[in-house]
């Protein structure tokens, strides 16, 4: 079951027993504006330079992974170097040019 669906199965269940419905939607509003800032402060993003250490968080995060791309595509273009580098060889040893060498 889904937390929206309990909240509105609880909500309705104090409905019926003589709750108001808006007293109601209060409380739930407070108590999530109250858990929301609880979990900021925990998290040590309730000061003025939250937004400023979150921006800074994403760019961090959006270099690490400019990184993180840039290095597998080098991994892979050095390993195709490699290869091709390994196939002129053999083509080279194959066909006899290795003697032209000496």
């Amino acid at each position: 079951m889904k937390r929206e669906d309990m909240l509105a199965r609880l909500m309705a269940q104090e409905v019926a027993q003589g709750g108001d419905v808006v007293t109601l939607r209060a409380i739930v509003e407070e108590a999530s504006e109250l858990g929301a800032a609880r979990m900021l402060a925990r998290m040590g993003l309730n000061d003025d330079g939250a937004p400023d250490d979150l921006s800074e968080l994403r760019e961090l995060l959006r270099a690490w992974r400019d990184a993180k791309q840039s290095m597998w595509k080098a991994i892979l273009d050095w390993a195709v170097r490699g290869v091709l580098a390994l196939l002129l060889v053999g083509i080279a040893m194959r066909s006899g040019a290795v003697g032209l060498l000496k």
